[in-house]
């Protein structure tokens, strides 16, 4: 009997300690998850340079400049928009224009998150709040009907000097090369290329017109003249560069029957 019970005992060790060793085994097994750090989801990632890397930089820039698209590290620009205007941008693009909306409830991928997060750190990283201090710019919206004709006597006031008389271009007027500090002699391609404005839409055009764009040396609305545009005058020029867009840009043909 004493036998019996020592077997019984060293056989149950046995069991238990193989269990043990398989158990152990089982946390090396291929495709187990191992200790460490937590894997985020896609829509978990809040990172603002990392959304900015996968959605932005690609059209405004490595650093939210020089890119195709409007500048983003521009303090004005940022201030003027302000984090709604923004927020509503990313989130539903610009419909009919190359800016795609990025927020799932209008087809993108991000998450409303993850679209606040992009719009909170673009104002972090390139806004600055006292930067309109004591300044009193046109608004982001307009507000007001605009005048072709009174539009054109603006454009020559404001922007000619760099965009050329009627807007066919000119000297590059003092913008700086970015990579050498120094006065680039080219030139300042046409604003009315049909292809240009049908591609950048109405709000864009008044954004970089109120904010400039510091990354190609274009002023803000303040500029060189010696008062400041004010909203009245720059709805103006936008209505005059309205006149000049074409139906089908780029058609080398007539599309009558």
């Amino acid at each position: 009997m004493s036998c019996f019970f020592k077997t019984r005992t060293s056989c149950c060790a046995l069991v238990l300690a193989v269990g043990s060793l398989a158990l152990l085994g089982c946390g090396n097994a291929p495709g187990h998850p191992r200790p460490g750090p937590e894997v985020l989801r896609p829509e978990e990632v809040l990172d603002f340079a990392t959304l900015y890397k996968q959605n932005c930089r690609a059209c405004h820039g490595e650093n939210g400049r020089d890119g195709a698209a409007i500048s983003l590290s521009n303090p004005v620009y940022i201030a003027v928009a302000g984090e709604t205007h923004l927020q509503q941008v990313i989130a539903n693009g610009v419909p009919g224009k190359l800016m795609p909306p990025f927020a799932r409830s209008s087809g993108g991928m991000l998450a409303d998150g993850q679209v606040t997060a992009l719009a909170q750190g673009i104002q972090k990283q390139w806004g600055n709040p006292s930067v309109l201090a004591r300044q009193n710019p046109p608004p982001y919206l307009a507000t007001l009907p605009g005048s072709a004709e009174h539009g054109l006597q603006a454009y020559g006031v404001f922007c000619a000097r760099c965009h050329g008389a009627m807007g066919e271009g000119g000297p590059a007027g003092g913008k700086p090369n970015s990579t050498q500090g120094k006065i680039d002699s080219g030139k300042i391609g046409s604003i009315l290329d049909p292809s240009y404005l049908a591609i950048i839409s109405d709000q864009n055009l008044r954004s970089i017109t109120i904010a400039g764009r510091p990354d190609q040396a274009m002023p803000d609305w303040r500029g060189d003249a010696e008062h400041p545009m004010t909203d009245q005058q720059v709805t103006d020029i936008l209505a005059w560069l309205a006149t000049k867009r074409v139906a089908n840009p780029g058609q080398p043909y007539s599309t009558r029957p």
